[in-house]
């Protein structure tokens, strides 16, 4: 199951997590959102117990979107150690998200 993320535990969550992080920056309006949420859940079954996978409502959670500077979504970032470490703007192939979470790994 896809972790859901919010401005709140983001720093817990995300931040201090002791294993890769991918998080997916949406909103249910966009469409090629929707494109990428079902590729999100796959890898978020496929990397359980190795690496975190995470969505963010971009309209309801408006501040880490701004602090790492979500203009334009789908958006994926991907955090190490606390530090961001990769982004992937607009619609992907899984298996660019599948190796940018391998890699860090």
């Amino acid at each position: 199951m896809t972790l859901e993320v919010t401005d709140k535990d983001f720093q817990e969550k995300v931040l201090q997590s002791d294993k890769p992080v991918l998080v997916d920056f949406w909103a249910a309006w966009c469409g090629p959102c929707r494109m990428v949420g079902p590729i999100i859940d796959e890898l978020s079954s496929e990397y359980e117990g190795k690496a975190v996978v995470a969505k963010m409502d971009v309209d309801q959670n408006q501040e880490f979107a701004a602090k790492y500077g979500v203009r334009n979504i789908p958006t994926v970032l991907l955090f190490k150690d606390g530090e961001m470490v990769n982004r992937q703007v607009g619609v992907a192939q899984k298996d660019t998200y599948k190796e940018a979470i391998d890699n860090l790994l």
